[in-house]
């Protein structure tokens, strides 16, 4: 049985087990976005979650991204 997947490019259970809070890069994978697509539209502020600015570095959260996607954060 294959494990169930999010509409994007990474599954369920291996968006359940991200950090609290990510890289870009990462939720670009989740979200089926290439690298240049994601950081530019985080850049513009038209990512699809909310992006938080930390010095030079773009960080997501997991509850953030779970919502998105539709899926329950069990925990």
């Amino acid at each position: 049985m294959r494990p169930q997947t999010s509409r994007a490019g990474m599954s369920a259970e291996d968006a359940r087990r991200l950090p609290v809070s990510f890289g870009l890069d990462t939720a670009n994978r989740a979200l089926s976005l290439g690298r240049a697509k994601g950081y530019d539209l985080a850049k513009r502020g038209e990512y699809p979650i909310r992006v938080l600015r930390i010095g030079n570095a773009y960080r997501v959260t997991r509850a953030d991204l779970l919502s998105l996607l539709g899926i329950a954060d069990t925990a």
